[in-house]
């Protein structure tokens, strides 16, 4: 059982560090989660 099970996500990736769509596809194997949002930012 994972703490994000059954829950709705949002993810704000870093363009430096780990993107978006990179941590989106990591919680894909967890079952029942929801990516309401995602995208990939550059924090100056």
């Amino acid at each position: 059982m994972s703490l994000l099970e059954n829950k709705k996500v949002i993810i704000i990736g870093d363009r430096d560090g780990i993107p978006g769509p990179a941590i989106e596809e990591c919680l894909k194997s967890i079952d029942g989660v929801e990516v309401v949002f995602s995208s990939t930012e550059c924090f100056v």
